[in-house]
């Protein structure tokens, strides 16, 4: 594995630690349920993001799959930590931070799709 995958590796994982603990958070406090969205989208965003570096290994342009593992754990970052922000201190992490987040984590996916397509359509013989 390399020290890029490896790190993405290490965000995913803490990324996903975090949605576990938004989750038992807004599990055990009724003025805490805001905590809900962000947990679960930062849990499949770390899920996500690990199925999608597993593909680096044996891609012909790995390094668009290790471009959509960094946007989509960015964009989750940003939205879910906006919104936890929110909920848990009343402040935002800066203005337009949660649609900002949004907008990555779609082009985050968009960018796993164009790796698809190109492993698809690109391969090198």
């Amino acid at each position: 594995m390399n020290r890029a995958s490896a790190a993405l590796v290490a965000y995913a994982g803490l990324a996903g630690a975090a949605g576990v603990a938004l989750a038992a958070a807004a599990a055990h406090g009724s003025d805490l349920s805001g905590l809900q969205t962000p947990a679960y989208l930062l849990i499949l965003h770390a899920g996500a993001a690990i199925a999608v570096l597993g593909l680096v290994a044996h891609a012909a342009y790995p390094r668009a799959f290790l471009l959509s593992t960094f946007v989509l754990l960015l964009g989750v970052t940003l939205f879910s930590g906006d919104i936890a922000m929110r909920t848990l201190a009343g402040v935002r992490l800066f203005p337009m931070a949660a649609p900002t987040g949004g907008t990555t984590m779609i082009v985050g996916w968009l960018i796993a799709a164009l790796a698809g397509a190109l492993e698809l359509f690109g391969r090198r013989s």
